[in-house]
């Protein structure tokens, strides 16, 4: 029985690392508006967080934080840009906010199963945050890592007068955010309870609990 689980979950976080890799490199994957994109990666991510936990979590946001490593190599301009400035600190943009989203996200999904009763409900809130921590911690480490470079400053002085952070956060992610916060709690909730019915995620533990 153990054995049959982790093939199974290996062929499910395979299956959400190829998912992974086709929106990378098809129109699916990334909707560029600009500077920015609008990203549905964050939705495989997520349905790994839901159905292996905090490692399944960590192991699908390395794989998101590879595929927009790669976008830096002519497929997204900030991207390009930032790689000219640091190769070294776009790594890290890249890896590290996909990576702690995953294990975040990995915990949240855990504990939601134990108190939720709702498989939809806890896959729907966890799809949320998957996009949300995302755009918070690729933000908050932008500013971080390149605050300070030319191109950042441009962007600030251009959207938020006065150079107030919050405002240049706010106008720089935009639209872009919300649509993805939408697109990933729908998406991510339909096909998590999908993936529930089928037995391939677990169920909620306190549905299991009062059926007793």
């Amino acid at each position: 029985m153990k054995s049959q689980k982790n093939i199974k979950s290996m062929v499910l976080l395979g299956l959400m690392a190829a998912v992974l890799v086709i929106l990378a490199y098809t129109p699916l994957g990334y909707l560029n508006i600009g500077p920015l994109a609008i990203t549905f990666n964050t939705i495989p991510v997520a349905i790994a967080a839901i159905a292996l936990g905090p490692v399944g979590g960590i192991v699908a946001g390395g794989v998101f934080g590879l595929t927009s490593f790669l976008q830096c190599f002519g497929g997204s301009v900030l991207g390009t840009t930032l790689f000219g400035i640091s190769p070294i600190l776009t790594v890290f943009q890249c890896f590290v906010p996909r990576m702690l989203d995953g294990l975040l996200i990995g915990l949240l999904s855990n504990a939601m199963r134990k108190h939720c009763t709702s498989a939809i409900a806890n896959c729907a809130v966890t799809g949320f945050f998957a996009a949300f921590l995302n755009t918070l911690f690729y933000m908050s480490s932008l500013i971080l890592l390149f605050g300070r470079t030319d191109i950042i400053l441009s962007y600030r002085e251009t959207l938020a007068p006065g150079k107030n952070v919050f405002l240049f956060v706010c106008a720089f992610v935009g639209i872009n955010a919300i649509a993805e916060w939408v697109s990933s709690t729908l998406v991510t909730g339909a096909v998590g309870a999908a993936l529930t019915k089928a037995k391939l995620v677990p169920a909620p533990k306190a549905k299991l609990v009062a059926a007793e």
